[in-house]
């Protein structure tokens, strides 16, 4: 009885079918894909099929019975053929070349992206190539084929009626956004199956005997895919890597890090090239570079750093201007290029910071040891020095290698504590560059800059990684101090080569090849909708110019924070913004207002700062330009390791908010309605910002429709409307670990205070 039980759920599984466990899942997205269909879907699923034999062969004839036997679908089937391929011919899918024979219409596109699955499996294709292609092309769950969620696809799109939003057919995959997956193991007798974590990968792996390993039922596990047959549903998958039982800690936290592909630890061929490394400093390396050992130099730092990229440095010269120093760790002295160790911090691209730990881009010895402008301690660095008068002007400047000894490590509550009036050896220099930050401060924004000044969630944890409460991190004079030398030196860099380069004679009126931060002018209609929102407030979003915009921005965050709405304020805001990457084509920084940025101030956690440091000093040197297509390669590259990390960082934060919320179930909290869905609201926690969701189909008091114009939800017997920004009252129902998802219960429009 028991092998006839296995081999039916083997068959059951080998017939694409999910597990019990996934189909308790997918049942919670059916509402959402039966809405999603029936707004999207122009043509049947038995047409799509029919169709996509002519996408596969464009340039092939058939008549009905052809296409039949393609199919593999039985004679009968005929006319249910003929049926489609005449209302595919009257939509202008197809043509009938002659008498019942039939081939693609001539006006068909193909369209390469980027898949976008939702959890309802149905997806999005984002076009590569968005200047042709300003829409993404809607893919119904029925045509994704065996694209997983990032893969890189063709896609055929249909024709379509006039003001219907694209659609498509995945036609080729021709990359995988990646082959290892993590999930959780569902085991039995002779094979098992691994249910994805992910709610955007649909798909569950059929796992054989024989790949199943060390494995045991319920594991956390990383699977990659071995093989995806052509007329199987799911891939045949193995396990490479077994981490644990679901909601230990560093169960989870590794599973994130696997999930994004990051790596937990070096190798031992890593750790051993960092480790015999040369790090005494000779007096031939001093004798090559300007020494700043005399000048008043200190850091200042969040309290628990040990990776101290930066200090600055501050002399009164003899003409009552200051002389004041950016110093930055040179990495680039130690990590040279075509090393194993250089290769591997190009792979990583970036450190990660996730709620409990530091994943670094380079080994402990250099990021906290050798690199680190620890005090007391003589350190190579690569700087920016400026004299500047008292009102900020930068009169001169000078970019080289140096070697410095910081006096003194601050955190930043230290220096803040000076700055509002505590006695110090140094609160001269620090008050002095906090009066000139003030004033670079101020002058950015009178020229456009965005003052985002979001709160950032910090949790306390007890020695096991226990979250035990919350705190919200302000940027305070101190923070913004030392963020506007180092926007100071990342700008005037940038502008060196960019600009005063272009004037030497050695380079010809062209600006060398170098590694920009560029920041885009905002998407119109992200600013339209945001405007939409806003306007809910009482708040005005002007877009005649672009000055007006970042004025009526900067209005909008000063006025709305610390209100209920402020944090969602400032996070639609920000979403509303283009997103910053690193490029050699330099358009600007519209965020900051700078017509030229890099990153040179962060060589220890950011790669792309190692490259800007290699490229100055090649133009200090005035050698020739770097190759401009290699360089934009690895712009690409850095740009998207620092989403993948930026993802990971997300991902840490919301476990470890569902793993606080797990403590107070049945608790009733105040929130504000942070977004709405035709599937239902979710609220963010006032007091600790976390952010769960009530579904509609939960709320009992009435039947509640989606009103999109509105940002709300309408009941439509009583008209009780629940719209975005509302503080409303919810009691904790769920906070699932696992799948890192906090539900409330709703229980009403909260009352003022």
């Amino acid at each position: 009885m028991r092998k006839k039980k296995q081999e039916s759920k083997q068959a059951f599984f080998k017939k694409g079918m999910k597990s019990p466990r996934a189909q308790r899942r997918s049942e919670k997205a059916n509402q959402e894909k039966r809405s999603e269909q029936k707004e999207h879907n122009t043509l049947s699923e038995f047409e799509i099929k029919v169709l996509g034999v002519f996408h596969r062969n464009p340039s092939a004839v058939y008549n009905p019975k052809q296409l039949t036997t393609r199919m593999e679908l039985p004679s009968s089937d005929v006319e249910k053929v003929q049926k489609a391929l005449k209302s595919l011919v009257n939509i202008g899918q197809i043509e009938e070349a002659e008498p019942e024979r039939y081939k693609a219409a001539p006006q068909t596109q193909y369209i390469v992206g980027k898949m976008d699955f939702m959890a309802s499996g149905a997806a999005y294709l984002v076009p590569d190539d968005k200047e042709r292609y300003k829409d993404d092309i809607y893919i119904p769950i029925t045509a994704v084929g065996k694209s997983i969620h990032g893969d890189t696809v063709r896609v055929y799109v249909f024709n379509r009626k006039s003001g219907r939003r694209p659609e498509g057919e995945v036609v080729e995959i021709i990359s995988r956004a990646k082959t290892h997956f993590v999930g959780r193991l569902d085991l039995s007798e002779n094979f098992g199956f691994v249910v994805p974590d992910n709610n955007r990968i649909n798909i569950n792996f059929y796992i054989p005997k024989e790949g199943i390993g060390d494995a045991k039922d319920g594991d956390k596990v990383v699977v990659e895919i071995a093989q995806w047959p052509d007329k199987a549903n799911n891939p045949v998958g193995r396990i490479t890597d077994v981490l644990g039982r679901p909601g230990e800690h560093d169960v989870e936290i590794h599973a994130i890090l696997a999930e994004y592909g990051l790596p937990y630890k070096f190798t031992a061929e890593i750790e051993k090239e960092a480790g015999e490394l040369p790090i005494e400093i000779t007096e031939e390396e001093i004798a090559k570079r300007r020494d700043m050992r005399s000048a008043t130099t200190f850091t200042i730092d969040p309290a628990d750093a040990k990776d101290f990229d930066d200090a600055l440095s501050l002399d009164v010269l003899e003409n009552g201007n200051y002389q004041i120093g950016v110093h930055i760790a040179d990495v680039s002295h130690y990590v040279k290029e075509g090393t194993t160790l250089d290769a591997e911090a190009y792979d990583r691209g970036t450190s990660v910071y996730l709620v409990d730990r530091v994943v670094p881009m380079l080994p402990e010895i250099l990021c906290n040891n050798v690199c680190s402008l620890r005090p007391d301690e003589d350190k190579l660095t690569f700087s920016a020095v400026f004299e500047m008068d008292k009102d900020g002007h930068v009169l001169n400047e000078w970019f080289g290698r140096t070697v410095i000894h910081s006096n003194r490590r601050f955190a930043y509550e230290q220096a803040q504590e000076i700055i509002e009036g505590k006695d110090d050896v140094l609160k001269n220099e620090i008050l002095t560059l906090d009066s000139l930050a003030k004033i670079l401060r101020a002058e950015r924004l009178k020229s456009g800059a965005i003052s985002f000044d979001k709160e950032e969630v910090k949790f306390i944890l007890d020695e096991n990684n226990e979250p035990t409460g919350v705190y919200f991190k302000e940027s305070k004079d101190a923070n913004k101090l030392i963020e506007e030398f180092m926007l100071l030196a990342n700008r005037k860099v940038a502008a060196f080569v960019g600009s005063e380069l272009r004037k030497d004679e050695h380079y010809k009126g062209i600006a060398p090849t170098f590694v920009y931060r560029v920041h885009d002018d905002p998407n119109p209609d992200k600013l339209f909708a945001l405007s939409d929102v806003a306007r809910q407030f009482g708040y005005k979003i002007s877009t005649k110019d672009r000055m007006a915009t970042t004025r009526s921005l900067n209005k909008l965050l000063k006025e709305s924070h610390g209100k209920k709405e402020g944090n969602m304020m400032e996070t639609l805001a920000m979403r509303s913004m283009a997103k910053a990457e690193y490029s050699t084509e330099n358009i600007g920084h519209y965020g900051l207002a700078f017509d030229f940025y890099t990153h040179f101030t962060s060589p220890i956690r950011r790669y792309p700062d190692v490259m800007v440091h290699r490229l100055l000093q090649t133009y200090l040197d005035r050698k020739k330009s770097a190759d401009k297509e290699a360089y934009e390669e690895k712009c690409k590259y850095a740009s998207s390791r620092e989403r993948v990390a930026a993802d990971a960082e997300r991902d840490s934060i919301k476990y470890m908010q569902v793993k606080y919320m797990q403590k107070h179930s049945g608790e009733e909290f105040r929130g504000v309605i942070s977004g709405v869905t035709e599937w239902g609201i979710y609220v963010e926690i006032i007091d600790n910002k976390c952010e769960g969701m009530v579904r509609i189909r939960d709320i009992r008091d009435d039947y509640y429709s989606f009103d999109a114009k509105n940002f709300a939800i309408v009941g439509e017997n009583s008209h009780n409307v629940i719209r975005l920004g509302d503080e409303v009252i919810v009691r904790l129902k769920n906070a699932d670990l696992e799948r890192k998802q906090i539900d409330f219960e709703f229980i009403r429009i909260a009352e003022d205070k």
